[in-house]
């Protein structure tokens, strides 16, 4: 690359991790902020708030992909991503400066809720952005290599966020960070975003947008026509559903998923588990660059593909190898404990809670969500006469209980009976208690080389390359697939449907197929099952964009 090629991937590279960053600097302080912004209630109910809250986020992506596409497509790229990446600075800023529940009451959260959505938006309008500009500088033979460099950023600004708030943490000490240390990380975010708009200010606009521009082709009306126009609107599908699903659940069982299955699933505590994870992040990154660059040679399609169908065939074994290595008597445990709820399957719900806020009471609900709690593998025995729910270890049988019709301490108290004697009664079983020494952990640096810690690494690490593998490419694709005047519009969208909705509701799917059957590898077959349908989609539907022409698609 030349001097200037340089700053063009680097100014809007580094934009996108400062992006990143701020977006994911929320999740990882989401439990302290709900106690901060939703103290007025229960723990349980104020965590679930702060997730909703989080939520936000991820919903009104699309929405901004619209808002900010149509803009890019009409004004320009530079200018559309100068001030997305404003907007999400500056509500990433003030929430380190916004007064909690007990200085201001319900305006606290109100106001929280309100700097989420429009972070939300402003990322639905900065990823589209940042990709077409580099595209459209890029030559048509690097234009994978180039953009794969913007496919890292969301890797980078997750590891940012995970760094300034561990440091924060050993700075000031656990008790100021929970108080008010934690609004540093926010407040830090001003001096990125005083460079990230620095860099963008001496950037100019995309060589293809200006062409365009040049010759009056740009669209009236992008819109309509990206999603108006069948001949559009059938590519942006193809694109949703033969390349973007598939990605999109690749990418969040690799980097979300797996974090949650060894801390909610595996028990591992949270630092050794992202301490694993870091490292995977750290060995498998360069992936992105490898395979945007393969993609160059080979075509973005094969590879994207090949990601999808190895994630689909190897998922099952590699989760279960985690298992084995992470916490091996409790793997032990699911094999040979016989565990079975005799209910009546009418009485049951599938516990699908994306958003926190339902509520399942009746006595199979109420097992079945303790025992997926609790990381049993168990089988369910459908008895029509039965109107609550039984639980059977190993011969011995604990009652559940039926919270509708319970309230106030009489249903605590029924809960903390009910829960202290499944416990007792798989502890007798062999389930191991939580906390026990056989679970892995890195309590020092020589822990690190332990066989079982590079075991789960080397795991994760497989995991992030498939990730590399269909997000390296996904970027070029999508640019090579809509012609300059309705680019931005047309493949925002489809991307943010796909990794905000297909993505995003993955770990809640996950864990309801877990809860309601009793198999804790179930929950896998919702990214297979995509990713598989992914790859049939994509041979058959999806053509093959590499080395395209990005001005003489505006002949088309």
């Amino acid at each position: 690359m030349t001097r200037e090629e340089r700053r063009v991937v680097l100014a809007s590279s580094l934009g996108t991790v400062f992006e990143w960053y701020d977006f994911f600097l929320y999740g990882s302080l989401a439990l302290i902020i709900g106690q901060q912004f939703f103290s007025a209630f229960p723990e349980s109910t104020r965590n679930v708030f702060a997730l909703l809250a989080f939520a936000a986020g991820f919903l009104v992506r699309p929405l901004g992909a619209l808002v900010f596409g149509r803009l890019g497509d009409l004004a320009g790229r530079k200018y559309t991503f100068l001030i997305t990446i404003v907007i999400m600075g500056l509500s990433t800023f003030a929430v380190g400066l916004l007064p909690n529940y007990a200085a201001i009451g319900w305006a606290a959260p109100i106001a929280l809720i309100s700097l989420r959505i429009l972070q939300g938006l402003a990322l639905g309008g900065e990823y589209g952005g940042a990709v077409v500009y580099v595209a459209e500088h890029a030559p048509a033979d690097r234009r994978g290599a180039w953009t794969s460099w913007i496919q890292l950023t969301a890797t980078l600004g997750l590891l940012l966020s995970l760094v300034v708030i561990l440091g924060t943490r050993i700075a000031v000490g656990e008790a100021e960070f929970n108080d008010w240390g934690w609004r540093i990380p926010f407040l830090v975010s001003i001096l990125l975003l005083a460079v990230s708009v620095y860099i963008r200010m001496r950037m100019e606009e995309s060589p293809v947008f200006r062409k365009m521009k040049a010759e009056g082709k740009q669209s009236g009306a992008p819109l309509t026509e990206a999603f108006g126009r069948w001949k559009y609107a059938r590519l942006g599908l193809i694109a949703l559903f033969g390349l973007l699903a598939g990605q999109a659940v690749v990418w969040y069982t690799g980097q979300f998923y797996s974090l949650f299955f060894l801390q909610s699933i595996l028990r591992v505590d949270p630092s050794t588990a992202n301490i694993m994870l870091a490292c995977a992040l750290v060995l498998g990154s360069g992936g992105f660059i490898l395979f945007g660059s393969l993609s160059d040679r080979i075509g973005r399609k094969s590879i994207i593909l090949a990601g999808c169908l190895l994630a689909g065939m190897t998922f099952f074994p590699l989760f279960e190898g985690m298992s084995r290595l992470a916490n091996p008597a409790l793997h032990k445990a699911q094999q040979q404990v016989q565990v079975t709820m005799v209910t009546n399957r009418d009485t049951c719900s599938f516990q699908f809670n994306p958003a926190g806020v339902a509520r399942f009471t009746s006595p199979c609900d109420i097992a079945k969500a303790a025992l997926a709690r609790g990381s049993v593998a168990y089988e369910t025995v459908d008895s029509k006469g039965e109107t609550g729910a039984r639980i059977v270890i190993a011969g011995r049988v604990v009652e559940a209980y039926d919270a509708a019709v319970l309230s106030g301490p009489a249903l605590a108290a029924r809960a903390a009976r009910f829960e202290t004697d499944l416990s007792a009664a798989l502890a007798a079983s062999g389930y191991p208690v939580a906390g026990h020494d056989d679970i892995v952990s890195i309590r020092g640096a020589g822990d690190m080389l332990g066989g079982r810690v590079l075991g789960i690494i080397g795991i994760l690490t497989v995991l992030m390359l498939y990730v590399t593998m269909v997000y390296g490419p996904i970027a070029a694709a999508l640019v090579e697939l809509f012609p300059t005047r309705i680019r931005y519009t047309a493949m925002s969208l489809p991307y943010h449907i796909g990794n905000g909705w297909f993505g995003g509701l993955l770990p809640a799917t996950s864990f309801a197929m877990v809860a309601q059957t009793g198999d804790v590898y179930f929950g896998l077959w919702y990214p297979v099952t995509i990713a598989l349908a992914t790859v049939v989609i994509g041979l058959v539907l999806m053509p093959e964009t590499k080395g395209r022409d990005l001005s003489a698609e505006e002949e088309d």
